[in-house]
């Protein structure tokens, strides 16, 4: 719980110096405000959508923003891209449909002498590097993995009867967000391993891809059920989406009812799941801050846009790879408060 406090505290912390900053004020095209670039990998995107009302509220009397829905379309956000440069904006933000294709995003942004601000999905360090008005926005995938999977090892150890064959070990099935997704390797890899470190043994009963998708989460855990039945003692998902999807089916195979009970833990600590923990039907989540990482991602584009040091006016911070990593905090029924602060 010391973690999880002094975390929570990190982001209350750092929302409240960035609310602090001064605008960056007006410029870039004949005195009015700097034009500035945005596309969405895609706009429905639980999460996603979040970054961008607050990107949009961090935007308001600031910049003009001109704002993309690439609909998971890798080509036409790089049409996009050239869209937007011919209509002058003077940055880009945006929020990659595959991180792979960051160079050729920096390329058209370099011929044309504009700065860029990537935002949630990274790109490789070496890319970022290979451009001096190239940044990102974003958190630390692993963060994100060990903190669930310390919410999934303190609930096993503190609920003797989540086991419920009593052999002593987590049955699990973990709901993968896309392939080769930084976010998806990491939260996969350091949840599992987590929970191990804590002294668990575990047994992956599946493992498969949600795609970060609702429906897809729903129809993976109507397949488990149908297969493994009761042998499931605990759902972990990379995100709230897919977490979703996964209590929908239990809902309708019988669980949350009569004492049938089976924990789920997601990512992100959207508003829909801070709900379904309210009511007892996830266990928890993991805050990935979309109110900080939007207003971020605004206030280094802005910045840029107007030929000033990126973090000018604000209390953001670049690591070592150009980067700007908002924390993740543990959020369970005990500190619902901190989650729902972050959507307001």
């Amino acid at each position: 719980m010391k973690r999880i406090t002094a975390l929570a505290t990190a982001v209350v912390l750092v929302g409240s110096l960035a609310a602090c900053g001064g605008k960056a004020g007006t410029g870039a095209t004949g005195g009015g405000l700097p034009k500035v670039g945005v596309t969405i990998y895609k706009f429905d995107d639980n999460f996603m959508s979040f970054v961008r009302r607050a990107i949009e509220t961090s935007a308001k009397d600031r910049a003009e923003l001109i704002l993309n829905d690439s609909q998971n379309d890798q080509s036409k956000q790089n049409e996009q891209v050239e869209m937007m440069i011919s209509k002058g904006v003077k940055a880009l933000a945006i929020n990659l449909v595959d991180p792979q294709a960051a160079p050729a995003i920096i390329s058209k942004a370099q011929a044309a002498n504009l700065p860029v601000v990537f935002f949630n999905k990274e790109p490789d360090a070496a890319v970022l590097q290979s451009y001096d008005k190239t940044w990102y926005v974003g958190t630390a995938s692993a963060e994100a993995g060990v903190i669930q999977g310390n919410i999934v090892a303190d609930a096993w150890k503190a609920n003797p009867n989540f086991d419920r064959n009593g052999d002593g070990k987590l049955q699990y099935v973990l709901l993968k967000g896309e392939p080769g997704h930084p976010d998806a390797e990491a939260r996969t890899k350091f949840a599992v391993d987590t929970i191990r470190e804590a002294g668990i043994d575990v047994e992956e009963l599946e493992l498969q891809t949600g795609m970060w998708d609702t429906v897809k989460g729903k129809e993976l855990m109507d397949a488990w059920i149908a297969k493994h039945g009761d042998k499931i003692e605990f759902v972990l998902a990379n995100n709230d989406g897919m977490a979703l999807g996964a209590v929908q089916s239990l809902k309708a195979n019988g669980y949350f009812t009569n004492d049938k009970y089976l924990p789920v833990v997601g990512v992100d600590a959207i508003p829909d799941a801070l709900d379904q923990i309210k009511n007892g039907l996830m266990l928890g989540t993991v805050l990935n801050d979309a109110k900080n990482q939007g207003t971020a991602a605004t206030d280094l584009a802005i910045n840029a846009a107007l030929g000033k040091d990126p973090l000018e006016g604000t209390a953001w911070k670049l690591d070592e790879n150009k980067a700007v990593r908002v924390p993740y905090v543990a959020i369970t029924k005990d500190n619902l408060a901190v989650a729902e602060e972050a959507y307001k």
